[in-house]
Order: structure tokens, then C-alpha cells, then sequence
């Protein structure tokens, strides 16, 4: 019996000394934080950009939506919508050009994001395109944009970065652009 308590105790002592083999020490838990936190700096501007792009990526493509659902608007209604910029107040809206008395029920009036900035180029040769003296986008009858609309509206954030919302050669909307051209 004796042989069997010591063959015993071997495999106990076998098996702690394996786990202790497998743990981490500190040392090693204190590279790997390091390598963490190395990894975490590199990325985190990148990360930041990503984030600020998103704010002006997205009132981007609300501003596209806007569009088209005043193009949609134009056609079924058989009437000229304006999509209206108040740059000075950050703001802009859809609303038919003419409106009865209780003027138009479906308006849609927008803020910019505080961050955000919006500008208007000016359109054609032509007299520029307003509504109530602010600067306008019409969308005519059969959905196109007048030729007196500006031709590219521009939002800004605070970083300075851009998005450029350009009018296409068939003048059938705005699309959304990293650069002017």
C-alpha cells in the first residue's frame, strides 16, 4: 500500500505542477496590456474620423432624401416643390412653392447637426433660385430641377472636412460627392 499512496501523490503533484506551468505570469500580462494600449493609440484617430464622417455622411444622405422625396412630391402632386437653405440658421426644408391658405400640410422643416455647416453655390447664369429670399432647389412638375437651382450644395463640419451634394448632367437630382468636381 505504501507503493500506492506515493504513485498517488505523484499524479496530484504532476497535475499541479502542469497548471502552474500553463498560468501567465505578470510580466507577461504586463506586455500584452501594453501591446493593448499601443493598438488602442494607433487606432483611435482613425476611429474618431470614422465617427465625425458619420455625422456629416448622414445629414448628407438626409438632405439626398429630401430631394427625392421632393421630386416625388413635384410629379405626384403636379406641382413645384422647393427645397428652401438657410445657411445663416442651419437649416432647410421641402415645402410646395404655392400653398393655399392653411399653407402646406406636408412641410418638412430641418435642423443641421451643430457641428455641420451648409452652402449654397449658385446656379446657372441665370437669376439664382429663392424662395422667401432664401436660396432654393425647385423641383418642377415633371420632377426635374429647374435650371435657375443651384448647382452644388456644400456641408462642412468643424473638422473642415466635406461632402458635396452635385447636380447631375441630366438635371434629374443631386448626387453626393467627397469632392466638388
Amino acid at each position: 500500500m505504501p507503493s500506492t499512496r506515493t504513485t498517488g501523490f505523484r499524479s496530484l503533484f504532476e497535475i499541479r505542477s502542469s497548471k502552474i506551468a500553463s498560468a501567465f505570469t505578470l510580466v507577461e500580462l504586463i506586455l500584452v496590456l501594453a501591446l493593448l494600449v499601443i493598438v488602442t493609440s494607433l487606432a483611435a484617430p482613425a476611429l474618431s474620423n470614422f465617427v465625425r464622417g458619420r455625422a456629416l455622411d448622414s445629414e448628407a444622405r438626409r438632405l439626398a432624401a429630401l430631394m427625392h422625396a421632393g421630386q416625388s412630391r413635384a410629379v405626384s402632386e403636379g406641382a413645384t416643390m422647393v427645397l428652401w437653405v438657410d445657411e445663416k440658421q442651419g437649416a432647410y426644408g421641402l415645402q410646395a412653392e404655392t400653398s393655399g391658405q392653411d399653407g402646406d400640410a406636408k412641410a418638412e422643416n430641418l435642423n443641421l447637426d451643430a457641428t455641420l455647416q451648409i452652402a449654397v453655390a449658385s446656379g446657372s447664369a441665370g437669376t439664382p433660385a429663392t424662395f422667401q429670399n432664401l436660396p432654393a432647389v425647385k423641383f418642377t412638375a415633371d420632377g426635374a430641377v429647374d435650371e435657375n437651382s443651384p448647382q452644388t450644395l456644400k456641408l462642412t463640419d468643424s473638422a473642415g472636412f466635406s461632402r458635396w451634394l452635385v447636380l447631375g448632367k441630366t438635371r434629374l437630382g443631386y448626387e453626393i460627392r467627397d469632392t466638388e468636381k
